[in-house]
């Protein structure tokens, strides 16, 4: 009886934790909101299967609040945890779309007759119109594709790609892969493009890319590849902010313990340009 006590006296004063047992001494009421900055971006490859908490991953996501963030391996289980705790932990709402390309009970759990489905997500704290799902005719060796919304960010009506191409050594299926999505990315004016390329700056399977739009870091491009910024914890640079008729500002690459692919996040001036 004296340990119940006890034990009822510290949730009384510790406050209750988290689903994943993880107490957050700053959690918020739910409902009550914080800002995200409205002209910022993110990608995150959140890696799956990856021993990470999804309250860890939404508390990286917090850090930055950024207004879309586009993540990749994701499953909907995990994104849906981390949208909650986005929520009652650190006050950021946000919608969420999915692009979701197979199911998986390795990576994402469920019935063995039901398995979780893995793929893509985008985040965004506006709504999002005109959602897309497409997969690549060529995944190579895991089923990869695209997935678009239509949304606000800088209180611009901007278009917001999110990819994650085959895996290394795959160059081939990575070149079809990417000559998909430029023939969509072409489409549009002002366009965000998010993901996980698989692909260094200079490789030649993103030439399609790259001669749409630009990357967010002023100065990375294919032919100053060295200077780029590492994204990865084997110090490649993988992941990309791509940007047609939009502006960059800033941006930050940031390392965590939660994924072996950094944060990357950039700040953007969407009002019209070239």
């Amino acid at each position: 009886m004296l340990a119940v006590a006890m034990a009822a006296i510290c949730i009384a004063l510790v406050g209750p934790s988290a689903p994943s047992g993880a107490v957050f001494a700053g959690s918020l009421p739910v409902g009550d909101a914080r800002d995200v900055v409205p002209n910022r971006v993110m990608t995150w490859n959140i890696c799956n299967p990856c021993d990470a908490s999804n309250a860890h991953r939404a508390a990286e996501i917090a850090t930055h609040a950024p207004q879309v963030i586009g993540l990749q391996e994701a499953c909907v289980g995990d994104v849906e945890r981390i949208r909650r705790y986005l929520r009652s932990v650190h006050g950021l709402v946000y919608h969420v779309e999915y692009g979701m390309v197979l199911r998986d009970w390795g990576r994402c759990g469920g019935a063995p007759w039901n398995p979780g489905a893995f793929g893509q997500a985008i985040l965004s704290a506006a709504p999002m119109t005109d959602h897309v799902k497409v997969e690549y005719p060529d995944g190579g060796s895991e089923h990869r594709g695209y997935m678009a919304v239509t949304t606000t960010v800088g209180g611009r009506t901007v278009r917001v790609f999110n990819t994650h191409l085959a895996q290394r050594r795959q160059e081939a299926v990575r070149a079809d892969q990417a000559g998909v999505l430029a023939a969509d990315v072409a489409r549009h004016d002002r366009v965000i493009l998010l993901g996980d390329l698989n692909a260094v700056p200079d490789a030649p399977e993103l030439t399609r890319i790259w001669s749409l739009a630009t990357d967010a870091d002023p100065g990375c491009r294919p032919s100053s590849a060295g200077a780029c910024e590492p994204t990865t914890d084997w110090q490649s640079k993988f992941d990309y902010v791509f940007l047609r008729g939009i502006a960059p500002l800033g941006h930050r690459v940031r390392p965590t313990p939660y994924s072996d692919h950094h944060v990357l996040r950039a700040d953007l001036d969407t009002t019209p340009g070239p």
